[in-house]
């Protein structure tokens, strides 16, 4: 029997120490906002990292208080006997840096200027973010994660962490993710970028200057984003060719489709900074850890020293399942441990976020592993 997570609340850590980034430049200092879920055990052994996708954040599972309705955004995964089950697990969630939830991000004050950075926050990238959640694993007293989990960008930051801190991964579970982005997708999160910059209220970023938001900008970047991560498959059992109610009409809708992609786009523009949106998707653009293919992949991953799980999804055309294959066929000729499944679903990209029996059921079985690993019982 499975239950929720209940009521969570997230802690913002202050972090006082400089982080150098890839790209250049540094954070003076800087906050990470969190939650966790489940006991540390006394080893302190049994953490699980979870990192999240683009427009993801450190809710990721149970409920706050204020939004009583709005379950974190992996909530059917992560709780009471679930397959990242919380009470054999310690379970940490960030607000990954350049965030908009908490994190230090466009929308923090710079300590030099007293202003919000807005567009003169530093370029951040994967390795950054591993390097800051190394760094609050620190605080946290954790040596070694049990296991890394991530789907989409979540995944990349797992695969970034077998690569970078080899000795304090047990498992990383890599799902509908890839070794580095193809042209066209980085010509789809240019296009999204583009939206956001031609909008009248971007003022170059400095939109907070003026008291505005480009809305209309991130609203069409979600629109093209969320085109992205469904699959044909999908939007037609959805929505077919089916029209609107009447009351739509006015607005210039002529199919739910549209009254659909409208809505998510609204909904977006009022949550997430465009900032942060465009940070985010350039990290997405530079993840590459063969250095533009420099180097052979299965080189890459020869130092990796724990087991992989990797998931893929039959419609996911954004990260496709012959990316993650790239992934498992660099594993297994660097003579790593993975398993490996495509999974068979219409949901596009989203199928990760989606309560699926097959995907649940091998999901909870590589985390029942990983339970028996650290000594506990099936």
């Amino acid at each position: 029997m499975t239950a929720s997570l209940g009521v969570v609340t997230p802690e913002l850590i202050p972090f006082e120490t400089p982080l150098v980034l890839e790209r250049g430049g540094s954070l003076p200092r800087y906050d990470l906002m969190v939650e966790t879920y489940g006991t540390l055990n006394a080893k302190k052994s049994n953490a699980v990292l979870v990192c999240h996708a683009l427009s993801g954040d450190h809710h990721a599972a149970g409920y706050h208080k204020s939004e009583s309705n709005k379950p974190g955004w992996w909530n059917h995964y992560i709780g009471p006997g679930k397959c990242i089950d919380t009470d054999r697990f310690f379970v940490v969630s960030l607000n990954n840096l350049g965030g908009c939830s908490g994190s230090t991000g466009p929308l923090s004050i710079d300590p030099e200027t007293g202003k919000a950075y807005g567009p003169s926050f530093p370029e951040v990238t994967v390795l950054d973010w591993v390097n800051a959640q190394a760094r609050l694993a620190d605080h946290l007293g954790i040596e070694k994660f049990a296991a890394i989990v991530g789907g989409s960008l979540g995944g990349m930051q797992a695969l970034q962490w077998s690569i970078t801190y080899p000795e304090r991964v047990g498992t990383a579970a890599i799902i509908a993710a890839a070794p580095r982005l193809t042209a066209q997708n980085i010509a789809f999160n240019e296009v999204a970028r583009q939206a956001i910059m031609r909008d009248p209220n971007f003022f170059d970023g400095n939109y907070a200057d003026h008291d505005v938001i480009p809305a209309s900008g991130v609203g069409l970047a979600r629109m093209v984003g969320h085109i992205t991560y469904l699959s044909d498959v999908s939007m037609g059992e959805k929505f077919g060719r089916s029209l609107p109610r009447a009351d739509r009409d006015a607005e210039g809708v002529n199919f739910a489709v549209e009254q659909y992609l409208r809505y998510q786009g609204e909904q977006f523009s009022g949550r997430f900074d465009a900032n942060t949106y465009i940070l985010m998707t350039r990290a997405l653009d530079y993840f590459d850890p063969t250095l533009n293919e420099s180097i052979p992949l299965p080189q890459v991953l020869s130092t990796t020293a724990c087991k992989f799980l990797v998931l893929s999804f039959t419609t996911d055309w954004r990260f496709s399942p012959s990316r993650s294959e790239e992934i498992v066929d660099a594993l297994i000729q660097a003579g790593k441990p993975v398993s490996y499944t495509r999974l068979e679903s219409a949901h596009g990209h989203d199928a990760f976020l989606i309560p699926d029996a097959t995907y649940e059921r091998i999901f909870k079985a590589f985390m029942d592993r990983v339970h028996q690993d650290l000594g506990g019982n099936a």
